[in-house]
């Protein structure tokens, strides 16, 4: 990896995600990592609804998940993940991935996640993936179904393309595809740029809250709260207004915000926000 910019603080991060566990370098310890990771700091977009720039940084990486105990979307997640791997002296290799969500229509990619190879063997980590991501790393093998809780995943292969599928209702389902090139910062500054400013974009469309555990899925979408509990198996809340969704933000999240607070979806365009 390319030297760090920004020294990672990192008891500041294990305090974040509630982690008090071994450090080496080894499988058990990236499995409680990820774990811990994925259930402490939720999936949000809330800051580009607030007109706020996403940075990559490290510095304003953890000013903002740690520090600020905030949540971020899968570039901010996983490039701190990425620092904290290398760090405890992990072989974390980025890669880039092309989301599908079950469509067969070519995006771009736009979706971080990891390459961690643990004696010759090379795992897939993925801390930034939302409600539906993996919390466990997941073993680079072709088409070798893994439960993972109430949810299973399995990596087939298509040529060159590995894609991550997940078991719904009706059968498996694409999540992403991805190949193993290597990628740089400059790669995800990019797509960030794209992501978080681009009209076309679904975060500057709306608002996104999510969060993995392991016996429910949280997914707050504008004014629905979806609560999963196994794949078929949910309830659903509707929110009636900002007030109602502050509290869920903090009740469900753990992340707070003034009362008062608007997440206006055209703050960028129009100017507000701060």
């Amino acid at each position: 990896m390319e030297l760090q910019e920004t020294p990672i603080d990192l008891e500041a991060y294990f305090h974040r995600i509630g982690y008090e566990g071994p450090r080496e370098p080894t499988a058990e310890v990236l499995e409680a990592l990820q774990l811990a990771h994925a259930t402490h700091i939720p999936f949000e977009n809330l800051d580009i609804l607030l007109g706020r720039a996403i940075r990559l940084d490290l510095a304003s990486l953890q000013a903002k998940i740690v520090a600020g105990r905030r949540g971020g979307y899968c570039f901010e997640h996983n490039r701190l993940f990425w620092s904290i791997l290398d760090s405890l002296g992990y072989d974390a290799i980025p890669l880039a991935a092309r989301v599908r969500l079950g469509s067969s229509r070519l995006r771009a990619r736009t979706h971080m996640l990891m390459m961690v190879t643990i004696d010759q063997q090379p795992l897939i980590t993925d801390v930034g993936f939302g409600a539906g991501g993996l919390l466990h790393p997941l073993a680079l093998v072709e088409n070798r179904p893994v439960r993972i809780y109430a949810w299973q995943y399995r990596l087939i292969r298509e040529d060159a393309l590995w894609v991550l599928q997940t078991r719904s209702e009706t059968g498996w389902f694409d999540l992403y595809a991805f190949s193993l090139e290597r990628q740089y910062p400059i790669d995800y500054e990019v797509a960030n740029y794209y992501v978080s400013t681009h009209p076309a974009s679904q975060f500057t469309q709306g608002l996104f809250v999510q969060q993995a555990m392991p016996a429910r899925r949280y997914l707050l979408k504008d004014d629905t709260l979806t609560i999963e509990a196994a794949p078929g198996k949910t309830s659903v809340l509707e929110i009636k207004d900002e007030n109602e969704r502050l509290g869920v933000l903090a009740d469900v999240f753990d992340l707070h915000f003034p009362p008062g607070t608007v997440f206006d979806n055209h703050a960028r365009q129009q100017g507000r926000g701060s």
